[in-house]
């Protein structure tokens, strides 16, 4: 054997040892680009995934991989949906992720190092965790929450390209997803696309309350894009406060007074709660959306549906339809729901299952933070 051929035959060895060392004894890498624009090297099969402060992606990740053991780590505010909505139902083994390495915004790296993560996936605009994660030898993948808008067909699309590029094995379904996105969005569009300005319906999304505060959809907020889409306006577009930012008061409420008042799953409040004056000693009798009893409590599917995870298809068909009944008076969304997630995710809802999706009770809004309000 030549001196040459030896020389070529070592050094393929050594980048091969290189590869293998990096990869995790063998598992072949792979590039994927983030939400920033970084360069990720990724194994090929991801099996230890951590979902840090990008809350909706935690439940998505269990439910789009489908092994809740392939995500080894997710945050406390993210697992309390889980454990309320169709996530938990579908894969009890979610319930026992660990939840410890991160509380509100505080990163504990030595939990995190613990977990053995191939990915953690980090909130895009934080730069400090993800300077965090990477300066402890841990790869981190950034998902934006904010780089198209807050407008819910992007984000949905942008947050299935996430989830396709940490788990490529699961990359048919992401085209389904999206497909279905762009169906439910172009059914909706065409029934109220001669909606007169005027009999646009004026909705207030109340993201979330406590003794203190009462936190709106402004302009800069997913409220408006599903006011937009679902042939609505929203009652609170003059608030440029970006996020759940937007604190408002009572008097602000009065004097939009909606004709549609939609209650997140980021507060325990139920419609009934409304009604009967149960909100902190706000009195809201005096709001037309409760003196006529349009007050709804959204879906509580994969994740809280105001932000636009895996359910955002259904979570639109579901709020078309309840702002113009009429218009959908032909649409089944329990039929919708099943059709989805059966296609989508390999689920079978049963009618205790839509059940739970289209009433959800308080459980969800559990840890649901304002600390870490740009996760949401």
């Amino acid at each position: 054997m030549s001196k040459t051929i030896r020389r070529l035959m070592n050094g393929a060895l050594s980048a091969a040892l290189a590869a293998a060392l990096l990869c995790g004894g063998g598992a072949a890498a792979r590039t994927a680009v983030d939400d920033n624009g970084d360069a990720v090297e990724l194994p090929e099969h991801v099996e230890r995934a951590v979902v840090a402060n990008i809350l909706p992606l935690g439940s998505a990740a269990v439910v789009y991989s489908g092994d809740a053991k392939r995500v080894v780590g997710m945050h406390p505010a993210s697992l309390s949906a889980a454990a309320g909505g169709l996530t938990g139902r579908f894969y009890p083994d979610t319930l026992k992720t660990p939840t410890g390495f991160i509380q509100g915004a505080n990163l504990n790296i030595e939990s995190l190092l613990a977990l053995k993560p191939d990915v953690v996936l980090v909130n895009a605009p934080d730069r400090r965790m993800l300077e965090r994660v990477r300066a402890a030898g841990l790869t981190a993948f950034g998902v934006s929450p904010t780089k198209w808008g807050y407008d819910v067909v992007e984000t949905f699309t942008g947050w299935v390209n996430a989830l396709e590029a940490v788990f490529p094995d699961g990359k048919a379904k992401g085209e389904f997803l999206k497909s279905e996105m762009r169906r439910a969005a172009d059914l909706v569009a065409a029934r109220v696309k001669d909606v007169p300005e005027s009999e646009k319906p004026s909705v207030l999304f109340v993201v979330r309350t406590d003794g203190r505060q009462l936190v709106v959809s402004g302009r800069r907020f997913f409220g408006e894009s599903w006011c937009a889409l679902a042939g609505a306006k929203n009652a609170a577009h003059g608030i440029a406060a970006e996020n759940a930012n937007a604190a408002v008061t009572m008097e602000s409420v009065y004097a939009w007074n909606p004709d549609v008042v939609l209650l997140t799953n980021f507060t325990p409040l139920s419609p009934a709660d409304l009604y009967a004056g149960r909100d902190a000693g706000r009195d809201w009798s005096h709001v037309k959306a409760v003196a006529e009893k349009a007050v709804h409590k959204m879906p509580l599917g994969v994740y809280r549906t105001f932000t636009p995870s895996l359910d955002a298809p259904v979570t639109l068909v579901w709020l078309a339809k309840t702002l113009h009944p009429a218009r959908f008076a032909d649409v089944d969304v329990r039929a919708w729901a099943k059709d989805y997630y059966r296609k989508g995710f390999g689920l079978e809802l049963a009618q205790a299952d839509l059940d739970r999706l289209f009433s959800p009770d308080a459980r969800a809004a559990k840890n649901a933070s304002t600390n870490v309000r740009s996760g949401r």
